[in-house]
C-alpha cells in the first residue's frame, strides 16, 4: 500500500511500530506521519508509519502531538511543501501474519533470553506480562528498540530490517549480548560480595583470637616484647641491632594478624638464631692435634703434617702477640678420590681444635641463591647455607666443611662459583652480605676446609 505522508525527522530517538511518543513538532492537520530517523549524515531508507492521536499547544505557543507507531514504511519520492515541509512517497509494510515454524522457534528463543535478562536486572514482572501479551513476532523483535541499553545505530539497523525472520534474529543477537554483559556483571559483583563477605568474617575472627590471645597474655604486645628481650640478648653488632629495631617497629605498627607479620617474624627468628657473639673457644695444641689425628686416621702423613702446621702458626702468632687481621686467614683443600677419608679428618680437625663442626654438600649447586640467599621479595625467601650452617653450629667460629667443591656448576641462575669467592676470600668474608638477611656476616674466624676428588675442576 503507498501514501503520501508527511517526513518528521527524529535526531536522537529511533520510533518502532507500537511505540507512543511525543514530540514537540506541528503537524497540521495530517492524521498519519512518517518518522524517519537520520541514519550516516542522512535519512534511514525506512520509517515508521505513525496515527496522530492528539495534537496540544505548550506553554509559549508551540504545538506537539501525540502518535502511536503503526507499522514500517519505506520512503520514496520526496516533495518540498512551499511552506517547508517535506512529503514523501511511502510503501507502507506492515508485519505478514502467517509465519513459518523457524520464524517460531526464534520468537521462543527470544522470549527465553529476554526472561533471563529481566531477571537479572531484577524486573518487578510488568514487563514480562507485557511481553507475554505481545502475540506478533515481528513486533516482538521491535521491542528490542525500546531497550535504553540498545544503542542508537542498533535501533536504526532493527528498524531497517523489514524481514520478520531476520529482525528476530538481529533482536536475538542484540539480546544475547546483553545478557552475556549482564552475567559478567553479576559473576563480578557476586565475586566482590563474597570477597567482603569472607573479609568480614576473618575480621571477626581476628577479634576472637585477639581477644583470646589477651586472655591468655599471649596479644601483639607480649609477642614484641618477646622479640625485643630477644634482640636485646642475641649480642648483634650495631647496624645489625638497628636494622632488628626496625623490622620489629614495623611488626608493632602493622599488627599480628596482617599477611607481612609473618614474612617479618619468620625475618626476625633468623636475625636471632644467627650465634652473633657465641664463640668456642680453641684450643691451638700441636701435640694434642697430632694426638687425635693419629688415632682417627692411619696413614696420611703429609695431610697431617700439613694440618699441624697450619695449627702451629696459629699458636706461634698467639703467643709473639701478633693479633690476626680479619683480612689474613687460610683455607686448607684437601683432595683425592671418594672414601679417603676426608670429610672424616675435617672433623678430626675440629675435635683438635674445639670447634663446632658443620658440612656443608656442594655437588651439584648450581644456583647462587642457595649460597647467599634469595632476595625478601620472593615468596618463600629464606638465607643462604652459610646462615644455616653458623645456625646448626650454633658459634660464629666453626669449622665448615665444603664438601665436592669441584662438583660446583653454573647455568642462568648464577654461578655459585663467584659467591664462594666471597666467603673464602680472607680480604672479603669479614662483610659478606647475605641476600635474605641484608646485614654483614663477620666469617674471618670460621676455620672452612674444601673437600674436592680432582683438582683440575675446582672453580
Amino acid at each position: 500500500m503507498s501514501s503520501r505522508l508527511l517526513l518528521i525527522p527524529l535526531d536522537d530517538v529511533v520510533a518502532f511500530p507500537g511505540m507512543s511518543l511525543t514530540l514537540a513538532v506541528d503537524a497540521g492537520e495530517e492524521e498519519r506521519v512518517l518518522l524517519v530517523p537520520r541514519h550516516e549524515h542522512d535519512f534511514a531508507s525506512v520509517g515508521t508509519v505513525a496515527q496522530v492521536s492528539d495534537k496540544v499547544r505548550l506553554p509559549g505557543g508551540a504545538r506537539a502531538v501525540a502518535l502511536q507507531g503503526l507499522h514500517r514504511g519505506v520512503a520514496g519520492a520526496a516533495h518540498t511543501m512551499p511552506d517547508g515541509r517535506l512529503y514523501v512517497e511511502v510503501d507502507e509494510r506492515p508485519d505478514p501474519v502467517p509465519v513459518d515454524g523457524r520464524t517460531r522457534n526464534l520468537e521462543r528463543e527470544y522470549r527465553a533470553v529476554v526472561e533471563e535478562v529481566l531477571e537479572l536486572r531484577g524486573d518487578d514482572g510488568r514487563i514480562s506480562s507485557f511481553l507475554r501479551s505481545i502475540t506478533e513476532p515481528g513486533a516482538l523483535a521491535d521491542t528490542s528498540g525500546y531497550s535504553p541499553d540498545l544503542g542508537y545505530e542498533d535501533k536504526v539497523q532493527l528498524l531497517l530490517t523489514l524481514d520478520v525472520t531476520e529482525r528476530l534474529e538481529l533482536a536475538l543477537r542484540f539480546q544475547r549480548e546483553r545478557l552475556a554483559e549482564l552475567q559478567v556483571r553479576k559473576r563480578i559483583r557476586d565475586d566482590v560480595e563474597s570477597g567482603a563477605e569472607k573479609q568480614q568474617r576473618e575480621y571477626f575472627l581476628r577479634k576472637q583470637m585477639e581477644s583470646i590471645r589477651k586472655e591468655l597474655g599471649e596479644d601483639d604486645a607480649s609477642i614484641v616484647e618477646e622479640y625485643r628481650t630477644k634482640i636485646e640478648e642475641a649480642g648483634m653488632p650495631e647496624a645489625v641491632r638497628e636494622q632488628a629495631e626496625k623490622e620489629l617497629g614495623r611488626l608493632e605498627r602493622m599488627g599480628e594478624q596482617t599477611a607481612e607479620s609473618s614474612v617479618i617474624r619468620t625475618y626476625l627468628d633468623w636475625l636471632i638464631a644467627v650465634p652473633w657473639d657465641a664463640r668456642s673457644e680453641e684450643r691451638l695444641d700441636p701435640r694434642h692435634a697430632r694426638e687425635v689425628l693419629d688415632a682417627d686416621h692411619a696413614g696420611l702423613e703429609d695431610v697431617k703434617d700439613r694440618i699441624v702446621e697450619y695449627i702451629g702458626v696459629k699458636k706461634l702468632r698467639l703467643d709473639r702477640g701478633i693479633t690476626e687481621d680479619k683480612r689474613s686467614g687460610a683455607i686448607l683443600t684437601l683432595i683425592g678420590p671418594p672414601g679417603t677419608g676426608k670429610t672424616s679428618i675435617g672433623e678430626s680437625i675440629a675435635r683438635a681444635t674445639g670447634r663446632e663442626f658443620v658440612r656443608m654438600s656442594l655437588g651439584g649447586v648450581r644456583d647462587e641463591a642457595e649460597i647467599r640467599g634469595h632476595r625478601r621479595t620472593y615468596i618463600g625467601a629464606l638465607p643462604g647455607r652459610l646462615v644455616r650452617a653458623l645456625r646448626d653450629a650454633g658459634t660464629m667460629n666453626p669449622v665448615i666443611m665444603l664438601d665436592e667443591v669441584d662438583k660446583v656448576g653454573a647455568d642462568w641462575r648464577g654461578d655459585p662459583s663467584s659467591a664462594l669467592l666471597e666467603v673464602l676470600d680472607p680480604a672479603q668474608n669479614h662483610s659478606f652480605r647475605d641476600h635474605y638477611l641484608d646485614v654483614e656476616l663477620d666469617l674471618s674466624n670460621v676455620m672452612f676446609i674444601a673437600t674436592a676428588n680432582v683438582a683440575d675442576t675446582i672453580p
